[in-house]
């Protein structure tokens, strides 16, 4: 009888503390860091993102995701927790970034942050400035009708979402920064009178609502597609026509 309840006793407790460890939450923490020398405003708010980017031709799926708010000053401490369920013997998981005011995007990470890939787990990142927040975008060369900030007001004869922007900054260059509405991307332009075509675009590899990574996919495929531009002075428009003539992009200056 004293075997059979030790025996009873010792079952229960393994079975207990399996349960235990199975249900227990899995937890990442690090620090947010850049180097530009920066204060953030008030209303800053840190959103760190766990997601697993196995795929390539698929958008990043969230696994969990943190958000410090008011951020501080760096370095911003996180901690996040998740279900270690969630996790797939396949898949390959990095840590990805963000810092915004409001709507407007401040930092990001735009360099790979793997965990959970059997070397160290990178949580301390380094976010880098989408632009200084005060200062003013330069005045465009009159010469050059193309140069400046151009917000999308109109993909494809679609229109756009409220409060999601998609913007481009071309420089006297041809070099061109902006944003889709979720990913930071820059790339170059050849312009040549009339003519205007895209190079290929780089971004970053945020994940964001299935909405905006539409019109963000939708503004990169219409800048691809780009081959001429034509200026409307007066209504400080930005027209991208495809090969044909046809209007990709309305955009308007900001």
């Amino acid at each position: 009888m004293r075997l059979f309840r030790a025996t009873f006793v010792t079952a229960f407790l393994a079975t207990g503390f399996v349960g235990v460890a199975e249900a227990a939450p899995r937890k990442l923490a690090g620090t947010l860091a850049y180097r530009e020398r920066i204060a953030l405003p008030p209303d800053a708010r840190a959103e760190v993102t766990l997601v697993d980017v196995a795929r390539a031709d698929a958008a990043a799926t969230i696994v969990g995701q943190t958000t410090v708010s008011p951020a501080g000053q760096v370095p911003i401490r996180w901690e996040m927790t998740f279900d270690d369920n969630a996790l797939q013997p396949r898949g390959r998981y990095a840590l990805q970034a963000r810092i915004l005011s409001g709507e407007r995007l401040l930092f990001v990470t735009t360099q790979s942050n793997p965990v959970f890939g059997g070397g160290k787990d990178k949580t301390d990142l380094m976010l880098q400035s989408t632009r200084a927040p005060d200062r003013p975008a330069p005045a465009p060369d009159p010469a050059q009708k193309w140069q400046g900030r151009w917000l999308a007001e109109n993909i494809g004869g679609g229109g756009v979402l409220d409060r999601v922007q998609s913007y481009i900054e071309i420089g006297p260059d041809g070099s061109v920064a902006g944003s889709g509405g979720c990913n930071r991307i820059f790339g170059k332009a050849r312009i040549d009178r009339a003519e205007m075509s895209f190079g290929a675009m780089g971004s970053t590899q945020m994940a964001c609502p299935l909405a905006v990574m539409d019109q963000e996919r939708k503004f990169l495929d219409a800048l691809m597609a780009a081959r001429a531009w034509r200026a409307d002075e007066q209504r400080r428009k930005l027209l991208l026509l495809d090969a044909d003539g046809k209007t990709l992009l309305v955009l308007s200056r900001m």
